[in-house]
């Protein structure tokens, strides 16, 4: 099935605590998907507040000249869109205002979030489940970007539209991130396997198995936090990934990065990385309510565009959402 245009550290009891406080709980009701959709959106406006804040100030005044062009410039390098982005925008709005004779900087804000959009349409792809039995999905990211967090959403998201998922605890480095996905396999009631102190392939490998074996639709894979910068780290990584493919020769079918919104253009540099060491296929930003610097979804659709699944703009499970393009761009310049 095509996936989806909807919602989807410490010792031993220390650990089991912090792990718990870091999962979200559910919503009490679900809401019917029209309007589980539009509170989305309304959350994702509130959420790019800070980034949409110091672009759409550019439009308040009343005329459209090169000033009102030099200040979106200004804007969109402090949204951290990168240069390329920004210059590929600016040329582009250039020629939609030519093009509507627009006379209003409120128009020319509409024209602003149209080239917004078709820039970000390349990262619009649904994560799809159901061509391999299990499908198995690795995911990746440095600490502190929501790794582990956004695999206990993306299971319940999973879980919640009939997907049998197992779960992988492969992050042996950090101390709580085994006690942390436990927490959202109990609460998802899903399975996990998981080793104290084991080698992370070795764990891959005994999930892809125990995934076949037990007739699950997914196997998630949570890996070890890291920065493309720890060279020995991200060498584990590769090697996780050929291990699961000793275990299913066209596994992993999909490999993920999670980035924090907050971290702007850094975050660029983590997909260039990531992508050179592991092939991504897909994306998760999370934590994009806490930034001004979201324009870099545009900086990564114009120098590396990798399909951007799912973004997150709030701790509550639901409010880790499929990406859609012009949604982003009308709520950024709301």
């Amino acid at each position: 099935m095509a996936w989806l245009k909807k919602s989807f550290g410490a010792g031993p009891d220390a650990q089991q605590d912090a792990a718990s406080a870091a999962v979200p709980e559910p919503a009490d009701k679900p809401l019917p998907e029209a309007a589980a959709r539009q509170n989305w959106i309304e959350r994702l406006r509130s959420g790019l507040h800070k980034t949409g804040t110091s672009i759409a100030t550019v439009f308040t005044g009343t005329k459209i000249d090169e000033a009102l062009y030099e200040e979106l410039e200004d804007a969109l390098l402090m949204a951290d869109a990168g240069v390329k982005a920004t210059q590929h925008l600016l040329s582009d709005l250039r020629r939609r205002v030519k093009e509507t004779k627009a006379t209003e900087p409120a128009a020319v804000k509409a024209l602003l979030a149209d080239a917004l959009a078709d820039l970000l349409r390349p990262l619009e792809k649904p994560l799809v489940i159901g061509e391999h039995t299990p499908t198995v999905i690795m995911v990746a990211g440095v600490n502190g970007a929501g790794k582990t967090t956004s695999i206990g959403k993306l299971t319940r998201h999973l879980a919640d539209h009939g997907q049998s998922v197992l779960l992988a605890a492969a992050d042996t480095f950090r101390a709580a991130a085994r006690e942390q996905l436990g927490v959202w396999a109990t609460r998802n009631t899903v399975e996990i396997i998981s080793q104290e102190g084991g080698d992370p392939a070795a764990v891959s490998f005994d999930a892809v198995n125990a995934g076949r074996a037990r007739g699950k639709d997914v196997v998630l894979v949570d890996t070890a936090g890291r920065l493309p910068t720890q060279l020995h780290l991200m060498q584990e990584l590769s090697k996780i990934r050929r291990v699961i493919t000793k275990a299913e020769p066209s596994a992993p079918h999909e490999v993920l990065l999670v980035i924090d919104g907050n971290t702007g253009q850094n975050a660029l540099a983590q997909v260039r990385a990531f992508d050179e060491a592991l092939q991504l296929t897909g994306l998760i930003v999370t934590k994009l309510d806490g930034t001004a610097k979201g324009g870099v979804l545009a900086a990564i659709a114009q120098e590396r565009p990798v399909p951007v699944y799912f973004i997150g703009v709030g701790e509550r499970v639901e409010d880790l959402q499929t990406f859609d393009a012009r949604e982003f761009a009308q709520a950024l310049l709301a």
